[in-house]
């Protein structure tokens, strides 16, 4: 097996390439992960089930995919794994089982990797605090005081603490995006229908719902990307890949762009000072790089946007239980306060008032999209403030507008996006003088995932990212 400073020392490709040399077996790197979450979970909390045996079984050592044998974990969400359960961070759905793989999932085991368990979600992916009543809280590896985000946020800390390079992660509000500012890391949401849904899901929540990874690089990410992306049969829409792998464009710097960025909320509030200086730290980086880089911020009611969006979100959870009871406490057994509040709310939202919200999201949408005439991309904070101390957005009480509120104070930048479609990314740039995580996010046009790819690896060039929490 590895040591645990060569298992440090490299990304998913990086990992992918030692075994191609022959120095290494495939085996031995599965073990060095699964010796890595042994060692690192006890602490954090990322890992929630785990399938060892099984994926060391389910290795041929004569493989020779590229990524035969490369560890992966998968987010306890939306993400059925044929014979793994899913809870979905519910204690109302443990033990349920699937006997299928998503498409995601099955592009993933047929490229090789070695899925070794799941990571940790709120209930129902519905906080960017990653605490649940059915596994505990997941914590930060940078400071174990803190939260590691969420949806993602067990894939965020197995990632940033060492346990492995990459992992499975969803977004339908900033589910990749908060964890990877929050444990310093690359998350990309990509581009509306890039990456396949199905077979269980066509159009999820409304488009708003992605997958995708939380990486340690950009290359890590690019690669993933090339695996999972394209349209499955049956899809009711899909954005095409580009003919020219992610991976490979990647190695081509952008020249010239227009990028726009913000130093404040999109309706003029102030941000923590250290977000602040993450962006402005990067626009002149951007400007050293020969891009055009101008302070602007988008002109859209973002509020309006984001309430319309969050609603309509919650609104589609009355799909999942469509006809279940569950107008009474004792049919709500096994949620917690804030999910059964939010089951409610979806149960007394009529159609016409589902419906609204999506034409009210589209509306709003119309307008921010006019930014990116002017702009080939938008430079924003990634969350307003290093990652929270836990039990800032706690679960066990019904005040959902509260909650929302506090949620959307710590994420203000991220849910447009889901709602917009377009490709979005955080990148690792800053740090606080405590050591917390500080990150920017990347907004590029519609389907150009590979230019907001590309930026990225251009600027992880000319930086030091701070990828991995210290070991303690």
């Amino acid at each position: 097996m590895l040591s645990t400073t060569e298992w440090r020392a490299r990304d998913l490709v990086g990992l992918a390439d030692l075994a191609a040399s022959g120095a290494v077996s495939r085996r031995e790197i599965l073990q060095t992960a699964i010796r890595e979450i042994e060692a690192l979970n006890p602490v954090l909390n990322a890992v929630i089930l785990t399938r060892f045996e099984e994926a060391l079984d389910a290795l041929d050592d004569s493989a020779t995919e590229r990524f035969a044998g490369m560890p992966y974990l998968i987010k306890d969400l939306h993400a059925p794994v044929r014979g793994m359960p899913l809870s979905n961070g519910s204690e109302r759905f443990k033990g349920t089982v699937f006997d299928f793989d998503s498409t995601t999932v099955a592009r993933l085991r047929a490229a090789g990797f070695g899925l070794l368990g799941r990571t940790a979600s709120p209930e129902f992916g519905l906080s960017v605090a990653t605490e649940s009543a059915a596994y505990g809280i997941t914590r930060n590896p940078w400071n174990p005081d803190h939260g590691a985000g969420g949806s993602s946020g067990g894939a965020g800390a197995a990632v940033a603490s060492g346990m492995l390079p990459a992992a499975h992660a969803t977004d339908s509000a900033g589910s990749i995006r908060i964890p990877a500012a929050f444990n310093g890391l690359v998350g990309l949401k990509p581009t509306r229908g890039l990456n396949a849904f199905g077979p269980h899901r066509g159009d999820p929540n409304n488009g708003l719902s992605h997958e995708n990874a939380v990486t340690r690089t950009v290359r890590d990410t690019a690669a993933i990307l090339d695996i999972t992306a394209g349209p499955d049969a049956g899809c009711p829409y899909f954005t095409p890949r580009p003919e020219t792998p992610f991976e490979t464009l990647i190695e081509r710097p952008p020249e010239g762009l227009r990028i726009g960025f913000v130093t404040t909320r999109f309706d003029g509030g102030k941000v923590h000072p250290e977000s602040r200086a993450a962006v402005e730290r990067t626009a002149r980086l951007l400007a050293d790089l020969g891009h055009d880089v101008q302070e602007q911020r988008p002109d859209f009611d973002s509020e309006a946007l984001t309430e319309a969006m969050i609603r309509l979100l919650m609104g589609s959870l009355a799909g999942l239980f469509a006809g279940m009871p569950m107008g009474s406490d004792a049919d709500l057994h096994g949620f917690e306060p804030m999910t059964r509040e939010a089951i409610r709310f979806s149960q007394r939202t009529s159609l016409g008032e589902h419906l609204s919200r999506a034409a009210e999201i589209n509306r709003h949408v119309r307008q921010l999209a006019g930014y990116f005439e002017r702009f080939d991309i938008l430079l924003t904070p990634a969350s307003n403030g290093p990652a929270p101390v836990h039990g800032v957005l706690r679960m066990d009480h019904d005040d959902l507008d509260g909650f929302l509120e506090k949620l959307f104070e710590i994420s203000p930048f991220t849910a447009a996006f889901n709602a917009s479609g377009q490709p979005a990314m955080v990148l690792p740039v800053h740090q606080t003088p405590e050591g917390l995580p500080i990150g920017v996010q990347l907004v590029g046009r519609f389907a150009e995932d590979a230019l907001v790819l590309r930026l990225a690896a251009q600027m992880e060039r000319a930086s030091d990212w701070q990828t991995l929490a210290p070991l303690r």
